[in-house]
């Protein structure tokens, strides 16, 4: 029995690979023949299977966002245990996804993604089964959690391989929509807690993860272009680089702000302005919404004026929306300043991404882990932090205000690394950074 699933796996793989090899020269034919183009450049199939597993993935990775007030009221948790439920699950995606990025280049990212989503899809299961019943409790969820969150850096590589340098943008960008998962948890999770109790809602979420599961097996191929594995020190070698450091630090503003915001703009509205949970996750819906749907729109803006660029705007606005929310005094200044700084953060992590496969092509799977693990510390100290701030202080603005002064900093550091990024990899490229 062993032999014969050894040999089906082997003969599915190879006929995979020759699926993704027929469409590789196809598409060349194609743009050859003057066919050109984003959409004729790739692999649609796989970009929508990517972008499905991403927006799936983080419905569910800040599940626990959209639950807390109801949860905590449940378990009696103090500001600062709220603040670390929700955190926890963003800590644990960043570590995983160094994992998944190096599982990537050694067995591919459709294979990486199918083990990920099986593992969250049990581990939900198993928690609504026998019940989450205490804060130690929230915190072993939110680390199986944290291998939906880890998707980022499959789904990205997944899609990024089938396009060319000057799509890079674009294709991040699209797939990388799948942000947009934390709009559908701020929307249902509050409505559906109310009908059916919190703990309900974590077995409600396996049945798209199953559906999803089964679309992303019909329609994902790897690219036939995919680096060779490497050993483990070859796979961590960009970290002798400065650049890499760069990009995971502004990742870790843009995208920290990101998903930090989601997974606490829940707490936020119901402590601050007295909204119902349900109320609260509408009003995180409207922001998170704006942040997700410009992430391609700030990819295709890199791609046509350069990443660097676009990311100066996006410290400099990000930074004043959060100066704004820390002295905003009502529901409604605070909620467009939020949206004001959720659009520059979503511009952002696009425009990062633009920047990523320009300076590491050949490193694109582990870098991605990199890269995103660096955002999702960045998601763990805000949502964390604001927890510490409204329980040491009885504000939240401290929080708020010291994450203003790191977009500050991510600002000063580019002006400091543009010029030279322009005259040395930006021009080796041969596209706008």
């Amino acid at each position: 029995m062993a032999a014969v699933l050894a040999a089906f796996s082997l003969s599915s793989a190879q006929g995979e690979a020759r699926m993704a090899t027929a469409y590789w020269k196809d598409d060349q034919a194609r743009q050859a023949a003057g066919a050109g183009g984003f959409w004729a450049s790739g692999h649609t199939p796989t970009l929508i299977a990517a972008f499905l597993y991403f927006d799936l993935a983080f419905m569910v990775w800040v599940l626990l966002g959209p639950l807390a007030p109801e949860i905590a009221r449940s378990l009696m948790l103090t500001p600062a245990e709220k603040g670390l439920m929700v955190a926890t699950p963003t800590l644990a995606g960043a570590i995983l996804r160094v994992v998944n990025g190096l599982l990537v280049d050694r067995i591919g990212p459709k294979r990486a993604g199918a083990i990920s989503q099986v593992i969250v899809i049990v581990g939900l299961a198993v928690a609504w089964a026998f019940g989450v019943t205490s804060f130690a409790g929230t915190l072993a969820l939110g680390v199986v959690l944290g291998f939906a969150g880890a998707s980022f850096a499959i789904a990205l590589p997944l899609a990024s391989r089938w396009y060319p340098p000057e799509h890079q943008g674009k294709a991040m960008g699209l797939a990388g929509m799948g942000n947009s998962g934390t709009v559908l948890a701020a929307l249902f999770a509050p409505a559906l807690a109310e009908l059916f109790g919190w703990n309900a809602v974590l077995g409600l979420a396996c049945i798209p993860l199953s559906i999803v599961l089964v679309v992303y097996l019909l329609m994902a191929r790897d690219a036939p272009n995919a680096p060779p594995p490497r050993s483990l020190v070859e796979y961590m070698s960009p970290l002798r680089q400065a650049d890499a450091w760069w990009l995971m630090g502004f990742y870790a503003v843009t995208f920290g702000g990101f998903v930090g915001l989601a997974a606490s703009l829940p707490i936020y509205f119901t402590d601050a302005f007295g909204l119902s949970t349900v109320q609260a996750g509408y009003a995180t819906a409207g922001c998170v919404f704006a942040g997700s749907l410009v992430r391609p729109m700030g990819g295709a803006m890199a791609d046509a004026i350069g990443g660097v660029k676009a990311l100066t705007g996006v410290f400099a606005v990000a930074a004043l929306a959060l100066v704004g929310v820390a002295l905003a005094g009502s529901f409604t200044a605070a909620l467009a300043c939020f949206v004001l700084g959720m659009l520059a953060l979503g511009t952002g992590n696009g425009a990062v991404f633009q920047l990523v496969p320009q300076r590491f092509a050949a490193e694109i799977g582990v870098m991605t882990g990199l890269v995103g693990m660096a955002g999702g510390v960045g998601g763990f100290y805000l949502a964390s932090s604001l927890g510490l701030a409204k329980q040491m202080t009885g504000s939240f603005a401290p929080g708020f205000l010291i994450f203003a002064a790191l977009a500050v900093a991510a600002l000063a550091g580019l002006t400091l690394v543009k010029r030279g990024w322009r005259a040395s990899w930006g021009t080796a490229a041969g596209v706008r950074i």
